[in-house]
Formats: structure tokens, C-alpha cells, sequence
């Protein structure tokens, strides 16, 4: 009587199978307890910008719809990479978390050595809010469209100035992306922050400036600058009249200061699930539809795979844009 021959490998995929199961089972059980404990939510930055303020109001409702207390860490440092660094390298069990941004995930790991990768290293969680930009013109200059701009700068090569914050910020490069985009040669004049750079704007020492929405609302609004387009893909509900960079004639054009949750890769899905499902119920309601309005920041949502589409393609996008300036490390 023959016996019946044993398949090769049987015990290892019947193992193989046992650990999925195990495995499946200890993610589902994860999700269901998370959290017992509090809650740290890293913040790259000093207290009191736009990434803080935002942190504190949604962290503060998270901890309310999980039950447990979401802590808010400044760790600043270093364009970001102190803190983002801290959070790539804490264990993924979603007890911690990052305010990530588009400098934290995208710009600054396109100029320098940050120690992190921004794709390989988190799970993007949730979208959170985006800031737009605006190209504004000082009243003065003779455009009155990004067309306008466009023809005046092929008339001048390298002659046209913009204004920026400094090398490798994020109006910097959105001048850089449009140059490359619009096929034109303007001149990029660095300052040391914003508001020195805003202000020779409006005093019309520099003609162009890629300005944060949130900052130069009261200027477009007092006619003291000339709003030319927004950066995002579609019209700010904060100047609806104003075309963006797409419909003006840059198609693909999308740049914002834009904020999310982000953990170390790793986390469990079931984890990063939930954390999307109240984030995403948080930025629905109407107090916190509010806070970002006053912010002058939009709210965005999408799902987990979703945003980690988004935070792959800005960080490819942002790195061949610092590539070309000739900024990259």
C-alpha cells in the first residue's frame, strides 16, 4: 500500500498562513484598543505659526474623539528636520505623530541632508488644511494678468524680479516653478523671512512676490497689491474672483503651504484608519471649518492612499524643481 507523498514546503506555508492570520489579528486588536495612552503630536516649528496654531486646535478636538490626551511638542530646528527626524525614528505604534508640511516633507529634503527619507520613512495619515499662495504685483507694475507677467518678462530676460523669504522657501520656489514653467528668465531677490519681503513689495522696491493668502489679504483688500492668481488647484473661497495659476495660462501649476498628519512607517493600518476617520470628522465640522478660515487656510480631505499619493508626487515634484534652481545638496 503506497502512502501519500508530502508536498514540499507544506509546513512552511501552513506557518506561512498561521502568521498572517496572527498577524491580521494583532493589527484588528491594535486598532480596536488604540489609543490608551496619551498621544504626542510633534510639531517642526517654534510655538505660534500657522503649523502650531493648527496642531493645538486639531489636536485638541483628536484627544476629545479618541479619549485620551494629544500632546503638542515643538521640536524646531534645522528647516524642519529636527523634529520630522524625531518622528521617522519613534517606534510605529501611532503614539506618535507629525505635523508634517510641505517644507517637513517635500522642499527640505530636496535641499539637504535631513537624515530621513520623506516618502520611505511615514505613513501619510490625513490631509489636514493648505494655505495658498497668491502672485501679487505692486500696483505700479503694468500687468494686470499672469499673461501680462509672462510677455513682460520674455521682453526683459532675468530683468523682472520677484520677491521671496529666501533660498529654498517655498515662494522661492513657486518663482522658480513658474520661470521653468512659463518658459521665462526672472530674478529672484532673497530676504530673511517674509515680511521684509512683503514690505519692499508694497513700498514697490520689488515688483512680484508669491505672498501667503493669509498675509496679504489686507493689502489685496486695501489696494495696496494686485492679486494676480492663487497656487492651488482651484479658487480660494477667500478670493473668489481671482483666477488660479492653471486658469491663467500655467496649466499644472500647484503650490501651497499645506499641512497633514503623518507617523512612522510601519504603523498599523487599522491605526492609521482611525486616526483619518476623526481627523477627517474634526475638519467637517463647522467651529473648526472657522479656525482654519480665520488661519486663511482651506481644509482638505482624502483618505490614507489618497494622501500618500499626494505627499509622493510633492516630494518628486519639489525635488526636481530645487534640481533645477541649482539648489539641490
Amino acid at each position: 500500500m503506497s502512502s501519500v507523498p508530502r508536498l514540499p514546503g507544506r509546513r512552511t506555508a501552513l506557518a506561512a498562513i498561521l502568521l498572517a492570520f496572527a498577524a491580521g489579528g494583532a493589527c484588528a486588536q491594535a486598532g480596536a484598543s488604540y489609543p490608551t495612552h496619551p498621544v504626542t503630536l510633534v510639531v517642526p516649528y517654534p510655538p505660534g505659526g500657522s503649523a502650531d496654531v493648527l496642531a493645538r486646535a486639531v489636536g485638541q478636538k483628536l484627544g476629545e474623539r479618541l479619549g485620551q490626551t494629544v500632546v503638542v511638542e515643538n521640536k524646531a530646528g534645522a528647516a524642519t528636520a529636527i523634529g520630522a527626524k524625531a518622528v521617522a525614528r519613534a517606534p510605529a505604534d501611532g503614539y506618535t505623530l507629525l505635523m508634517g508640511t510641505v517644507s517637513s516633507q517635500a522642499i527640505n529634503p530636496a535641499m539637504n541632508k535631513v537624515g530621513y527619507d520623506p516618502v520611505a520613512d511615514f505613513v501619510p495619515v490625513a490631509p489636514l488644511a493648505s494655505i495658498p499662495f497668491v502672485f501679487v504685483a505692486n500696483p505700479s507694475v503694468p500687468v494686470s494678468s499672469v499673461a501680462d507677467v509672462i510677455a513682460l518678462a520674455k521682453s526683459k530676460p532675468g530683468e523682472l524680479a520677484y520677491a521671496s523669504a529666501g533660498p529654498g522657501t517655498s515662494n522661492h520656489l513657486a518663482g522658480e516653478l513658474f520661470a521653468s514653467e512659463a518658459k521665462i528668465k526672472l530674478l529672484h531677490v532673497p530676504y530673511k523671512g517674509s515680511a521684509p519681503a512683503l514690505n519692499d513689495v508694497l513700498a514697490g522696491h520689488v515688483p512680484l512676490m508669491f505672498d501667503l493668502q493669509a498675509t496679504s489679504m489686507a493689502h489685496i483688500q486695501g489696494g495696496k497689491l494686485k492679486p494676480l492668481a492663487v497656487t492651488t488647484r482651484e479658487r480660494s473661497s477667500l478670493l473668489p474672483s481671482v483666477p488660479t495659476m492653471a486658469e491663467a495660462g500655467v496649466p499644472g501649476f500647484e503650490v501651497s503651504a499645506w499641512f497633514g498628519l503623518f507617523a512612522p512607517a510601519g504603523t498599523p493600518q487599522p491605526v492609521v484608519d482611525r486616526l483619518n476617520t476623526e481627523v477627517t470628522a474634526i475638519l467637517k465640522s463647522a467651529e473648526m471649518r472657522k479656525q482654519l478660515h480665520d488661519l486663511g487656510a482651506e481644509p482638505e480631505l482624502g483618505s490614507p492612499a489618497q494622501y500618500a499619493s499626494f505627499a509622493k508626487a510633492e516630494a518628486a515634484k519639489w525635488a526636481q524643481t530645487v534640481k533645477g534652481a541649482g539648489l539641490a545638496p
